[in-house]
C-alpha cells in the first residue's frame, strides 16, 4: 500500500532557498547587532521628506498654504467635531471658526486693522485666547504672545518692542493692565475681554463680539504672501536680558503642527494642553499639532498635578504635553490606586529627567515618551523617535545633510567658542560636551528678533569653518554619544532654567539693584537634588553703612518678577568677584551652591509659606535636600 507521500509527492524547493533564507536571517541579526536603529530612523526620516515633499508641492504649484487655511478648511469638512474642549464646554471646529470671524468683523469694522499690523495678547488659557489669535491672523495681523506672569517693567519692555497698535488683555489679568496702564505708550489702543469697563479709555471687546457678523473677512485680507513672512512674536529670555520677540514665520508654525503627527498621533487622538498658550509648545506644537491631524484638544486654565488624570479619564485623553518638571510633580503625587487606568499613549515634551522618566513609565503605564529638542526662535529641531532615555533625539548622515548642525568647543570662562590659531571654530569628539550651533541657509533660515537688530547679529556665529559661513548659536550645550543619540547638557551665557521657563540673570539682577541699599547683584543658577532645571540664587554687595532689608528684597522681587525668576537663595558678600575681563564670576559660586555647613557668608531661603526670606540653616538646609521643604 503507497503512502500518502507517495499519492501527494510534496514539492522540492530549488537549491537556492535555503541559501537565501540563511542569509536573509543572517543580514537580519547583522542589521540588529550593527544598525539596531535603522528601520526606526528609516520611518523617521521618511515622514520628514514626506512632509518636506508636500510642503515642495504647494510650493512649486504656487501655493502659500498655512495652519490657518488648513484650520478653515477642517471648520468646512468636519464643523461638528469639537476641536477644542475647555471646562467640560464643547467647541466644535465650526464653534471656534465663526467666532474668530466675528473677533476679526470687531476689530476691521473698530479698528481697521490691516494687514501686516501687530496686535499684543495679554490673555490666559482659555478659549477666546485661541479666538483672537485666530481672529487676528484671518485680518493678516502679526499677533504678539505675551507671558502673563511677566510683570510691570519687563511687560512694557516687551509691549514697547514689538510695537503693537493694539493690546488685548483677558479679564482675568486687568489686574495687571492697572500696573502698567499709566506708562503704556499712548498710541497703543487697549481692548479687554469684557462687556464693561472702569479703565479710562479702554475699550470692551465681549459686547462687541456678540453683535458682530460670523461672515468670514474678504480672503485677500488673511491670504499669506509666502511662508517666510512674520505672523507671531512669542517671546523668549534668549540667553541675556530682557525678554525677545522672537518673530515666527508661517514656516516654523507648519514644522511645529508637524510635531504630533511626526510621533505618532492620528485624527483620532485627544490632545491635553496643560502648559501656557504664550508658550510655543502650547500653541505652535499643542494648538497648531490638533490642526495638522484634525483631532481635539482639552485645553486647561493651569497645570494641576490632583486633577491631572482624572482630566485624562474623563476626555479620554489620548496624548499629553508635558515640560520635566510637570512629569516630576505628577511623579510626587500621592500613590493612587489604577493610575494606569487611562488611555494616554503618548507623552510629547522636553526636559525630564532619567529618573523621573523611569519612574513615570513604572507607576503610569505603557506611554510612549517623545522627548524633543527646540527653542522657539531655532532652525534647528531634535526628535527622540526611538524612545532611548534620556536622549532629546538621534541623528544621522542624512538628518545632517537636510539640517546640518555641529557641536564645537567652548571656553566656559571666556564665555565665547574656541578657535584655532587660523580662526575657525573646532568640533568635539563623540562624548564630549559642545555648543549646538545650526547652520544658516535658505532651507533653514533664522528669522531674529522683532524691533531688536543688534539681538538677531548676537545669535548667529559668523565664520566658523570656512569664510561666509552662517550658524545660528543656540545656547545650549550638547552631547553626541557613539551611537548618535543627543543629550541636553547644560546652557551658557546669563540664563538658567527653572519651572520650565527661561530665567535671564540680568534681568533678575536689575531689579533687585533697584533697592537702595544694594551695590551690585551677581545672579546665577544652582542645582538642587531631585529638582529639574537650576533654582535662582543671588550673590549680594550691600552699599557702604547699608544693612540687607530682607522684607523690602521680598516685595521687590515678587512685585517686578515672575514667579519663577525670583531668587530662591540669597548670599551677602563683601566684594564681587570678577573674571580677567572684568565679567561677573558665576563658576565658583554655583559649585558652591548654597550649603551653610560649607559657606561662611550669611546665606537665605525665600519660604515661600511664609511670604519672606528667612536664614538658611543648617536644618532648613536639610529639609530642602530631602524634599520635606516645597520649592
Amino acid at each position: 500500500m503507497r503512502g500518502w507521500d507517495d499519492l501527494y509527492p510534496l514539492p522540492v524547493p530549488p537549491s537556492w532557498v535555503p541559501g537565501a533564507a540563511v542569509g536573509i536571517l543572517s543580514m537580519h541579526f547583522i542589521q540588529k547587532l550593527l544598525f539596531p536603529y535603522f528601520w526606526a530612523d528609516l520611518r523617521y526620516l521618511l515622514k520628514v521628506l514626506t512632509y518636506g515633499l508636500r510642503m515642495e508641492m504647494y510650493r512649486l504649484q504656487g501655493r502659500v498654504v498655512t495652519v490657518l487655511d488648513k484650520f478653515v478648511k477642517l471648520a468646512e469638512k468636519q464643523p461638528h467635531k469639537p476641536f477644542l474642549i475647555y471646562e467640560g464646554t464643547v467647541h466644535t471646529y465650526r464653534d471656534v471658526d465663526r467666532r474668530s470671524n466675528r473677533i476679526a468683523q470687531v476689530f476691521l469694522q473698530h479698528e481697521a486693522l490691516k494687514k501686516g499690523d501687530t496686535v499684543a495678547l495679554l490673555m490666559g488659557n482659555e478659549p477666546d485666547f485661541i479666538h483672537v489669535w485666530f481672529g487676528l491672523a484671518k485680518l493678516g495681523c502679526v499677533v504678539a504672545f505675551l507671558n502673563f506672569n511677566v510683570r510691570f517693567r519687563s511687560l512694557l519692555h516687551c509691549v514697547s518692542s514689538c510695537e503693537p497698535k493694539i493690546l488685548v488683555v483677558g479679564a482675568d489679568l486687568l489686574g495687571t493692565l492697572e500696573e502698567i496702564l499709566p506708562k503704556l505708550q499712548k498710541d497703543i489702543s487697549v481692548w479687554i475681554m469684557a462687556k464693561d469697563s472702569t479703565f479710562p479709555n479702554v475699550h470692551t471687546l465681549l459686547d462687541k463680539i456678540e453683535a458682530a457678523s460670523e461672515d468670514p473677512v474678504p480672503v485677500n485680507q488673511c491670504s499669506a504672501d509666502n511662508l517666510k513672512s512674520a505672523v507671531l512674536y512669542i517671546f523668549t529670555s534668549g540667553t541675556t536680558g530682557l525678554p525677545k520677540a522672537a518673530v515666527i514665520s508661517h514656516l516654523q508654525i507648519l514644522k511645529g503642527a508637524a510635531g504630533l503627527w511626526a510621533f505618532g498621533a492620528t485624527s483620532e487622538d485627544v490632545i491635553y494642553i496643560t502648559l501656557p498658550l504664550y508658550h510655543s509648545a502650547a500653541s505652535l506644537l499643542g494648538i497648531g499639532g490638533c490642526i495638522e491631524l484634525g483631532a481635539t484638544c482639552v485645553l486647561r486654565k493651569k497645570f494641576s498635578a490632583s486633577h491631572f488624570w482624572g482630566d485624562c479619564r474623563r476626555y479620554n485623553v489620548t496624548v499629553i504635553q508635558y515640560i520635566g518638571e510637570l512629569c516630576r510633580y505628577l511623579c510626587n503625587q500621592p500613590v493612587k490606586e489604577g493610575e494606569k487606568n487611562h488611555k494616554v499613549r503618548l507623552a510629547v515634551g522636553n526636559g525630564v529627567r532619567n529618573d523621573v522618566w523611569r519612574e513615570f513609565l513604572d507607576r503610569f503605564g505603557a506611554v510612549k515618551i517623545c522627548e524633543f529638542y527646540g527653542a522657539t526662535e531655532a532652525n534647528i529641531c531634535f526628535m527622540n523617535h526611538t524612545g532611548k532615555i534620556g536622549s532629546v533625539g538621534r541623528t544621522n548622515f542624512f538628518y545632517k545633510l537636510f539640517f546640518p548642525f555641529d557641536l564645537i568647543k567652548y571656553d566656559f570662562q571666556k564665555d565665547e567658542p574656541i578657535r584655532n590659531k587660523h580662526g575657525w571654530c573646532e568640533k568635539v569628539k563623540k562624548g564630549e560636551a559642545g555648543l549646538l550651533i545650526s547652520k544658516v541657509n535658505a532651507k533653514n533660515p533664522f528669522f531674529g528678533y522683532a524691533g531688536n537688530k543688534r539681538h538677531t547679529e548676537k545669535k548667529l556665529l559668523c565664520e566658523v569653518f570656512k569664510k561666509g559661513d552662517l550658524y545660528f548659536n543656540t545656547g545650549d550645550l550638547m552631547v553626541q554619544d557613539h551611537d548618535n543619540f543627543l543629550y541636553f547638557w547644560d546652557r551658557i551665557g546669563d540664563t538658567f532654567r527653572w519651572k520650565g521657563e527661561n530665567v535671564a540673570t540680568t534681568e533678575v539682577s536689575d531689579v533687585i539693584v533697584m533697592l537702595d541699599f544694594i551695590q551690585e547683584a551677581n545672579v546665577y543658577g544652582v542645582s538642587v537634588p531631585d529638582h529639574e532645571g537650576k533654582a535662582g540664587m543671588a550673590s549680594l554687595i550691600l552699599k557702604h553703612n547699608a544693612s540687607l532689608d530682607l522684607e523690602q528684597m521680598y516685595k521687590q522681587v515678587v512685585t517686578y518678577l515672575p514667579s519663577y525668576a525670583c531668587p530662591l537663595f540669597l548670599r551677602v558678600q563683601e566684594k564681587m568677584e570678577v573674571t580677567g575681563t572684568f565679567k561677573q564670576q558665576k563658576f565658583r559660586l554655583v559649585d558652591e551652591g548654597f550649603n551653610p555647613s560649607t559657606i561662611t557668608d550669611p546665606l537665605y531661603f525665600l519660604d515661600n509659606s511664609k511670604k519672606a526670606y528667612v536664614l538658611l540653616t543648617r536644618e532648613l538646609h536639610e529639609m530642602i535636600l530631602s524634599g520635606k521643604m516645597k520649592l
